[in-house]
């Protein structure tokens, strides 16, 4: 498949103009979205598939699970890969392989099936990410590189929003394999139109062998990582021997892997690429603004859904308006970036971020879909100027054959960082939920003239007494956990704001000079 270019007849091919920009730019903005939308698009269908597979909910988390633990032992193996069959066949291969395995999961007979075809599913979906994002930027001259990341950003950020609405309606309306099967048209376009445009504009290759012994490690530390993370709100963490045990071999295996990397001469991961100012701390902050996004992105539906009567489809129109501002300001600060310092722009998205999730911390139980809609309107303002620099900072200054290993391994631990930040969200707020349920109960007791007024009025109504003390308790818990919700939106406003002198750990570098490095380098 793989046919090495001698590095002497090789020539970086020009930016695409026209129509043919226009259609190479949709082809792979729409693989890119299919591909985040099915890492979110299952988790409210999760109910109707365990039923209908006849298993547990709780094992239906794994549809999600496997998903992300292929997904991201796949995503930093993108360079690798690229460099040995070339980027243009990489990704038109993995847009077809994730296709077909959409089509497999959808017709799963049984949970055990859909698991393996949803590993399947994540594995080839890994180049996908890496690879739009370096292709795009190849068909954009250097002064507009911060255009194409903006279009790039923008599919990866309104996806994850869109997922659940989008999962919740087909589930609804028509039925759960749906989800997958929408893969399927998408997928043939984007892959014909992808190769009609690009097969002539083929990176440079070079046959490279296989680093087996990194790739295992990575297999391994990756996997017992998430999976780790995935499962441990449901296994009570560290009281768990699994968890326990997950989390040592993570661990063991990730010192491994760095040893071995670092001394390896075809790494399968580049991890010098951590030895970059620009590369570490734009990564370090790219990755915990995302995970605390995230978390807070996961949190909100669910306190919704569980604690304020909200359908799934109603706590998906409150968060899809997040992409609107996103939409309306993307192209305008990928147009303005090489003018301006890309660390003043990813330090205004993080105020934006901060204020945002301070207005969420003053929520209380009457508040109303209105309410609860500004800040995610206002949140993508904070979309819109947090992705395109903070890339244009990692991706800054590299040599061409390098931005395709760098992309993949920036959205690696972009992507890991997600999970954290889900793990960590769900976790804190079960546990915060506990406690003010604790205090709340110590003001809620037979003793106290409010308590009496609240169960007589009940009586009053018809309530028995042990169903007047129920709604009683309902109430308890429906304040207790949305104190619990209050605290980590103001945690996290705080630690949004304590990232911004991260950002300024990077250098300046003119936006333009990056930009046209990195146009270069995604080819």
């Amino acid at each position: 498949m793989s046919h090495a270019t001698p590095a002497a007849d090789y020539r970086h091919p020009p930016p695409l103009t026209g129509s043919a920009r226009l259609w190479g730019t949709l082809a792979l903005s729409a693989a890119t979205f299919m591909n985040v939308l099915d890492t979110s698009i299952a988790n409210v269908s999760l109910p109707a598939i365990a039923g209908d597979l006849g298993v547990s909910p709780n094992q239906g988390t794994w549809v999600i699970t496997s998903f992300g633990v292929a997904n991201a032992i796949a995503v930093p193996l993108t360079g690798w890969l690229a460099q040995r069959f070339g980027q243009v066949r990489l990704f038109v291969t993995s847009v077809i392989l994730f296709v077909l395995a959409s089509w497999l999961c959808g017709l799963a007979p049984n949970m055990t099936t859909l698991i393996i075809f949803r590993v399947l599913q994540g594995l080839v979906a890994g180049p996908m990410i890496p690879l739009s994002q370096a292709l795009l930027l190849s068909s954009y001259p250097p002064a507009l590189a911060g255009v194409a990341m903006a279009l790039w950003s923008m599919t990866t950020l309104i996806a994850p929003v869109l997922g659940p609405l989008l999962g919740g309606w087909i589930t609804d309306n028509i039925s759960w394999p749906w989800i997958f099967y929408i893969n399927i048209p998408v997928g043939v376009g984007a892959a014909f139109i992808t190769w009609r445009i690009f097969h002539k504009r083929e990176s440079q290759t070079r046959k490279l062998p296989i680093d087996s012994v990194g790739l295992a490690l990575l297999v391994i530390w990756v996997g017992s990582l998430q999976i780790m993370l995935d499962k441990g709100q449901e296994l009570d963490w560290f009281h768990s021997g699994e968890v326990v045990a997950l989390a040592v071999v993570a661990v063991v295996g990730f010192l491994a892997f760095l040893i071995w990397e670092l001394t390896e001469e075809h790494p399968v991961v580049d991890l010098t690429l951590f030895k970059r100012r620009n590369f570490w701390a734009g990564v370090l902050a790219l990755s915990v603004g995302y995970g605390l996004f995230f978390g807070n992105v996961v949190l909100l539906p669910l306190w919704l859904q569980q604690y304020m009567s909200y359908t799934s489809t109603q706590a998906g129109m409150i968060l899809a308006p997040v992409g609107l501002m996103a939409l309306i300001l993307s192209p305008l600060v990928g147009k303005n970036i090489a003018k301006f310092d890309p660390r003043h722009f990813a330090a205004f998205a993080f105020m934006v971020f901060g204020l945002v999730l301070w207005m969420r911390s003053n929520f209380n139980t009457q508040a109303n879909f209105g309410t609860i809609m500004v800040p995610t309107l206002i949140q993508g303002v904070a979309m819109a100027f947090f992705f395109i620099p903070l890339m244009t900072i990692t991706l800054s200054g590299l040599s061409p054959d390098r931005i395709a290993a760098a992309s993949g391994l920036s959205n690696f631990v972009r992507i890991t960082a997600g999970s954290f930040g889900t793990s960590i969200a769900t976790t804190l707020w079960q546990d915060r939920a506990a406690l003010h349920h604790a205090q709340l109960s110590d003001y809620v007791n037979a003793g106290r003239s409010a308590t009496q007024d609240a169960l007589s009025g009940l009586a009053a109504s018809g309530y028995t007494p042990q169903q007047a003390l129920a709604v009683v308790d309902r109430l308890t818990n429906q304040q207790a956990y949305m104190l619990a919700a209050n605290d980590i939106f103001f945690a996290s406003a705080l630690t949004f704001l304590a990232m911004i002198p991260l950002v300024y750990l990077t250098r300046h570098v003119r936006a333009g000079a990056a930009g046209a490095k990195a146009a270069a380098g995604a080819h």
